[in-house]
């Protein structure tokens, strides 16, 4: 086994790869943003099917975000079995079509970026030169369709495990939610399940991320050692008892990242929120929000590729030792 670079060396050597393929960020914020696009189809035929046929509020049903939208929708189609039934059907038609896109892209952005952190050198040593960043960016749509054609099976099925996951873990939840509601008899009760609520609650968001972050290292696996997706699991599991350490330091500082990152956001919605109200000035709110959500999306794909290009440098020095880590272009064996 060999030693592994630390924290700050990981992360550094990430945020730089990640930063010298600036077009992978780019592409991963589309595709996510095209997913959000194409889930508000359904949603949008929902609404229009809850004014038309059940004399449904325009104002009240678009209040609140997308899943207080989503669950209002869903909450009064219950009152026709038939339009609930088809708008169900049409919303996870669209999220499992949607999905798989995303997961066919993502296939082409864990191949290049990999390679790209092959590449680099040891670009996070100072100084930061423009060639070293030349150097790692390997970001070519030749090679990125390439890996998307040969990645794209076994990136689907993974994705389709995720979504099974997210599903029956939403069905646990309802359960509790929904079960615990039908033995609340007195107040005692009711504190008690309040309670237990919160807790599974707690649990279960921890289970998912859990779960998202092996669905990324399974990702990197199978893109890295071209290995199907059962074969990912089991080079997960090893990785993860020679590298733990490693691994849960660099998810610790990123979920850190991530929390700031979503403070910082929630900080400028409020201030622009204000300044909708100022006269004038309120005419520059509409590019201002533009560009919030711009800013936004591009700083969340970076940390997310910085995490991803992290975790590539641990498993390659995992994989192949620190000597042939060093060397630029040097491939796992």
């Amino acid at each position: 086994m060999s030693h592994a670079p630390g924290l700050k060396v990981s992360l550094k050597r990430g945020a730089l790869v990640a930063a010298a393929n600036w077009p992978l960020i780019v592409v991963q914020f589309i595709a996510e943003s095209t997913l959000k696009l194409l889930l508000a189809v359904p949603v949008i035929g929902g609404i229009v099917l809850v004014v038309l046929l059940l004399d449904g509020d325009v104002a009240e049903l678009l209040s609140g975000d997308v899943s207080e939208i989503v669950a209002r929708v869903t909450r009064s189609l219950g009152a026709s079995p038939l339009a609930g039934i088809a708008f169900l059907v049409a919303f996870f038609l669209v999220l499992i079509v949607g999905s798989a896109l995303t997961f066919v892209i993502k296939g082409g952005t864990v191949a290049i970026l990999a390679e790209a952190e092959a590449y680099a050198g040891p670009i996070e040593r100072p100084p930061v030169r423009l060639l070293s960043l030349r150097r790692a960016n390997q970001s070519h749509i030749e090679p990125f369709l390439d890996a998307c054609r040969r990645l794209r099976n076994r990136y689907i099925r993974l994705g389709m495990c995720l979504l099974l996951v997210y599903v029956l873990t939403a069905v646990v939840w309802l359960g509790v939610v929904v079960g615990g509601l039908r033995l609340v008899n007195n107040i005692g009760v009711l504190l008690g399940w309040s309670v237990a609520t919160l807790a599974v609650s707690g649990a279960l968001i921890v289970w998912l991320t859990l779960v998202n972050l092996f669905y990324l290292l399974t990702q990197m696996v199978i893109a890295v050692e071209d290995v199907g997706v059962r074969t990912g699991f089991t080079y997960v599991l090893r990785f993860l008892r020679s590298h733990l350490r490693e691994v849960v330091g660099v998810f610790g500082v990123v979920l850190v990242l991530v929390l700031i990152a979503t403070v910082g956001s929630i900080l400028g919605t409020a201030g622009l929120y204000m300044i909708s109200y100022v006269p004038f000035i309120a005419l520059a709110v509409l590019p201002l929000q533009l560009a919030a959500w711009l800013v936004r999306g591009f700083v969340f794909q970076h940390i997310a590729l910085t995490a991803l290009s992290a975790y590539l440098t641990q498993y390659r020095y995992y994989r192949i030792g620190p000597q042939l880590a060093a060397v630029p272009g040097q491939r796992l064996a």
